[in-house]
């Protein structure tokens, strides 16, 4: 890892053993973009890198000079209006409203660690020799307003963290209209872009298409980062697999409206934009004061999709998530809500939780439903401080009781919202956002308090940490059930009304972080009606959040496979729900429904008391095979083997433990065939030297040897254990079709729709 400057050639090499990133100083001042790929070695002159030249119909920087024009220049944080036509990095609004900027090299330090970003999330590191970080200052001499571009290279990861903070150092106020975190021209446009999209209950779905010359774009204006779009894109060459090939992905560590764009021009340079969506943002900057934008991740890979993911799932896991549950096992939980929804007394809850703890489950949380006049989505929103008459004891007295059977107790709360019909609506109507004049919209019945303010933030910490602080809670869902209208604050100035969208994330981050700071043992779950806010900035405070409000286990397929191309395991709430399934109304298997949840922090969002024995007792065997091997599903290796997006009926993926001795890989056919083709499953991330006994569970997650077709017939009491090295596994693959279409195999239970298998791998 090094970060170097070369005074004479004025160029910037940014380098680890994954990659190199070189940047200039050009003839203006500006900082111009030279090269990110694969890693040069040595003090190499990038100067034949620009390609100056005349072109007709363009504009150039200094009179009488024909070669050097910003719209054929590849640059770093580029502005509109002096000869570059392409969407800018940075938009400034002077006080004469002119909105022409040039920001020129000013200085720069190279420091070894990685500062701290002033309210904001973003990754760290625990040794300052984990990384090194270059502040580059650029100044635009006439209003006086700085960009301080930081870049932090990370030792052992192909990974380069980028952000910006922006000063007025000027005489006169400035607005800020738009600033990205990044900004890297590419010298081709020969990539496919990935987005992962969607909508509420089908959230992160896999979307690719080729650059085109034009605009391709995925952003969000809704106050959240949203169901739609996530703020995650790759671009790969058409030739990239899951496991060869050049690729760039990036990430921002941001849960507000955000735009991510491509910018093809007709000269097939391919400008890569990301951060706060410029859209209805509008910051203003009075002398002396700084706006800090939020950090952008970028991840560069030659070895295919599966090593980028790799990147970012170390990344987040260890260097963004945070606190005692960072690297610590989750506990198995059950939530009230699928179950009871609002319809809760404590007899039954306590009831439900002794039937918990026999099915090996250790954490129980009540959802929805136990505050002061929640008997509907309609009242009670807002009012933590008081409980339904149902809960004698109080929340207090039902987590003792919870306790007092064996299980931790956890909690539901949605503390940035209100009901009409709530003491806090009632009291402080004036803390709502809302446009004067103008009625305000619902979502769910509720309404946005305004998180910009601080004596909305103050209120609600006093109140949640006197809930948590006052009762055995172990666990809070943190939910956020509806997205963002009428954004104007009561608090601001007219000319500041374009940062309320910004202010709300920031006290959001403040909230957060003042409740985890001042309950650090306690296990943080983020929600948004699902996966509407499922985003890098919610990881940094809450290590797992909830994937999405549709549990069918095969909308899970999907929706995890596309999630695990940015986030660890650890980050995904994964429950097993009762069929009908409550969004889809499909019936699944149970022991699909468990195979597909082991892959996350698992738990349960059904009604035990509906189950029968038998499928009671699958439960408790599923939970016993989660704990034995929970610790690889938090910190092993993750791979994609077979996309459900591909049209195939079948889907796979496994997890590889860091000394390779250990693998599960879970196989899921979506619907059942008559005499179908063969398959076979190729693994990856395996020693080829090892050899692995390879086992395959059955409904109960008992491991079983593994029985090819032409074993059927025998009996797992006495059949063999099949071993087989780890060349073989990955090139030669495990056969695991299922011609049978619903015969019964051996000790194998006929297959089915929706049918799933794991294969347990052991090294030997």
């Amino acid at each position: 890892m090094s970060i170097s400057f070369d005074g004479k050639t004025k160029t910037f090499h940014l380098k680890n053993r994954f990659f190199s990133y070189v940047m200039k100083i050009l003839p203006n001042g500006q900082i111009g973009q030279l090269y990110f790929g694969k890693t040069v070695e040595g003090g190499r002159v990038f100067d034949y890198l620009p390609e100056p030249a005349y072109r007709p119909m363009s504009s150039y920087v200094s009179e009488g000079e024909y070669s050097f024009s910003l719209e054929h220049v590849r640059q770093e944080y580029p502005s509109y209006g002096t000869g570059d036509f392409r969407h800018p990095a940075v938009g400034i609004r002077s006080a004469d409203g002119s909105r022409i900027s040039g920001f020129a090299y000013e200085g720069h330090r190279i420091t070894a660690g990685k500062p701290e970003l002033s309210g904001l999330p973003a990754t760290w590191c625990e040794d300052e020799k984990e990384a090194e970080t270059l502040a580059v200052t650029l100044r635009d001499p006439l209003t006086g307003v700085e960009a301080e571009l930081l870049y932090t290279v990370f030792a052992e990861l192909p990974v380069l963290a980028r952000s910006v903070r922006i000063t007025n150092e000027g005489p006169d106020s400035v607005y800020v209209e738009q600033a990205m975190s990044l900004c890297l021209d590419l010298p081709d446009a020969n990539y496919d872009w990935i987005q992962f999209s969607g909508a509420w209950a089908r959230e992160r779905h896999v979307r690719t298409r080729r650059l085109q010359q034009g605009i391709q774009s995925v952003e969000s204006t809704r106050g959240n980062s949203s169901h739609v779009h996530n703020p995650f894109v790759i671009l790969k060459r058409p030739e990239t697999t899951e496991l060869s090939g050049e690729a760039y992905g990036f990430s921002l560590i941001y849960s507000g409206n955000f735009l991510a764009q491509a910018e093809v021009d007709t000269w097939d340079v391919t400008r890569f934009t990301m951060g706060i969506n410029p859209f209805g943002f509008d910051w203003k900057l009075e002398q002396g004061e700084a706006l800090q934008l939020p950090e952008a991740v970028m991840v560069y890979t030659e070895s295919g999709l599966n090593a980028m993911s790799h990147a970012f799932h170390t990344l987040y896991r260890t260097r963004l998530a945070r606190g005692y549950w960072q690297t610590k096992e989750r506990p198995i939980l059950i939530n009230s809500w699928e179950c009871m929804t609002f319809d809760i007394t404590e007899e039954r809850l306590v009831r439900l939780a002794k039937k918990a703890k026999r099915c090996g489950i250790e954490l129980f949380v009540l959802d929805d439903g136990w505050f002061k006049g929640r008997d509907s989505d309609r009242r009670g929103l807002g009012d933590w401080h008081e409980v339904r008459e149902c809960l004698p004891g109080g929340i207090d007295g039902l987590a003792r009781k919870i306790e007092a059977e064996g299980l931790k107790f956890g909690l539901w709360i949605e503390p940035e919202m209100m009901n009409r019909d709530s003491d806090l609506f009632r009291a402080h109507e004036d803390w709502l956002l809302r446009a004067p004049g103008r009625s305000m919209t619902h979502c769910r019945n509720e309404f946005a308090l305004d998180l910009g303010r601080q004596e909305v933030v103050d209120y609600l910490f006093d109140v949640l940490s006197g809930l948590i602080g006052g009762s055995h809670i172990s666990y809070i869902k943190w939910d956020m059930n509806r997205s963002i209208t009428e954004a104007y604050s009561a608090a601001l100035p007219p000319e500041r009304q374009g940062e309320v969208m910004h202010r709300y994330i920031l006290g959001l981050y403040q909230l957060y972080g003042r409740l985890v700071q001042a309950f650090p043992e306690v296990l943080f779950e983020s929600c948004a009606s699902g996966g509407g806010r499922f985003d890098p900035g919610m990881l940094y405070y809450a290590p797992q959040a909830w994937l999405s409000d549709d549990s069918d286990a095969a909308e899970r397929i999907l929706m995890q496979y596309g999630t695990s191309y940015c986030y660890p395991l650890s980050s995904f709430g994964t429950h097993v729900s009762s069929v009908p399934n409550g969004q889809i109304y499909r019936y699944t298997p149970l022991h699909t429904r468990a195979n597909v949840a082991f892959f996350g922090t698992y738990g349960y969002e059904l009604d035990l008391e509906e189950l029968t024995e038998e499928e009671l007792d699958q439960i408790r065997m599923h939970t016993e095979f989660m704990k034995k091997y929970r610790r690889l599903f938090l910190t092993g290796t993750f791979y994609r083997l077979v996309s459900p997006f591909d049209g195939k009926n079948l889907a796979a993926w496994m997890v590889v433990s860091e000394d390779k001795k250990t693998a599960v890989a879970g196989w899921y056919k979506l619907l059942n065939e008559v005499n179908g083709p063969y398959h076979r499953l190729h693994m990856c991330g395996l020693d080829s030297s090892y050899s692995y006994c390879v086992k395959q569970t059955d409904r109960y997650s008992r491991e079983m040897p593994y029985m090819p077709y032409s074993a059927e017939a025998a009996d797992p009491e006495t059949a063999p254990d099949t071993v087989l090295t780890g060349d073989e596994l990955m090139k030669v693959g495990l056969p695991v079709s299922d011609c049978s279409a619903g015969e019964k195999r051996g000790a194998l239970e006929p297959s089915c729709d929706f049918d799933s298998r794991l294969y347990v791998m052991h090294a030997v």
